[in-house]
């Protein structure tokens, strides 16, 4: 590892794509030198950590798609890359299931994610995704590209949303702003979390328990991990936007085969890229590939909150959003 007194380095992992956020990149080279690695595979990138190229490297700003340069941030390459110097991790996202954070941890590596940028796009993804999958549209549009039309069939009636009871497991950024949305096609709205909110940060929605919320809920959004499908409502319909591994998808196609499930929308995955066939079979699934955050300015957002992260961290020493399993790490 380089000497305390050199000049500290960025690594770059992956690709900012918007010029605001480049520029607002390249401004680091003020505070540090900025680098890139040469390799493009996790074999041939574990092997650069190996030979020393990123010592004196002190933060990094990693972007979802670089993990097909690096593979996973966990095990060896955490250990060397916390052995170069390594201190802080700024991740392009609000999840962060590339990064083995007790990997991290042990390497002495502190991660930050995006928590807040991508809140009202994702919330207006699940929207797309709740409407799609009450009003059972998959099916229809299906039909259409095939140029039948409504099919040789009329498809099944779908809901309307008014009235029905939307249940939020997980009321966060995300879970709030989708309350207000939801509140907009005059449906009503209860929560389960951890821990209550307050009247001001849950805009009034009922704090029910976990049961109650499931046995309850004409249509289910998830942000924590939720199998339980024989509590539900018959005939639920479940919003995906959180993360894949909330959901086995195998017990899910079940509930949708037993009719236990009435339509499901999803935009993450438990093994991403791969889908459960059975998902992808059954037309009362919507399906979107990963989309919620997908927009000109939510990107952008995104990309100046991590080169943020990246600047407090060499200026300071902290991160401006540490994830919450690494709330108390010194």
């Amino acid at each position: 590892m380089s000497s305390s007194n050199s000049r500290p380095k960025v690594l770059l992992l992956g690709d900012i794509e918007h010029q605001q956020a480049i520029d607002s990149y390249q401004s680091l080279s003020s505070l540090a030198d900025l680098i890139t690695p040469t390799s493009n595979n996790p074999g041939d990138f574990l092997k650069e950590c190996r030979s020393g190229a990123f010592n004196g490297v002190k933060a990094a700003y990693r972007t979802f798609q670089s993990v097909s340069i690096t593979g996973r941030i966990e095990g060896e390459v955490c250990q060397e890359l916390g052995k170069a110097g390594l201190s802080f991790l700024a991740h392009n996202g609000a999840g962060y299931d590339q990064c083995n954070i007790p990997d991290c941890s042990a390497a002495g590596i502190h991660v930050s994610n995006v928590p807040t940028a991508v809140d009202a796009a994702t919330a207006d993804t699940a929207v797309f995704l709740l409407l799609g999958a009450l009003r059972g549209f998959n099916l229809p549009l299906q039909n259409l590209r095939k140029g039948t039309f409504r099919g040789t069939s009329s498809p099944p009636l779908g809901h309307d949303p008014e009235g029905k009871t939307l249940g939020i497991v997980g009321m966060g950024g995300i879970g709030r702003d989708l309350k207000k949305k939801a509140e907009a096609l005059e449906m009503k709205v209860q929560y389960f979390n951890r821990n209550p909110l307050s009247k001001e940060l849950s805009g009034g929605a009922k704090y029910v328990g976990f049961e109650e919320l499931l046995k309850t809920s004409d249509v289910i959004s998830l942000n924590v991990p939720l199998n339980q499908f024989s509590m539900m409502k018959d005939g639920v319909v479940i919003i995906n936007t959180a993360r894949g591994a909330v959901i086995d998808e195998a017990a899910l196609v079940k509930a949708l085969s037993d009719g236990k499930v009435f339509s499901v929308g999803l935009d993450v995955y438990e093994e991403e890229p791969k889908i459960h066939p059975g998902l992808v079979e059954n037309p009362h699934v919507l399906l979107l590939p990963h989309m919620g955050t997908w927009t000109y300015e939510t990107q952008e957002k995104m990309e100046l909150f991590v080169v943020s992260n990246v600047r407090k961290a060499l200026e300071t020493g902290t991160l401006i959003s540490p994830v919450p399993e690494q709330k108390d790490m010194k």
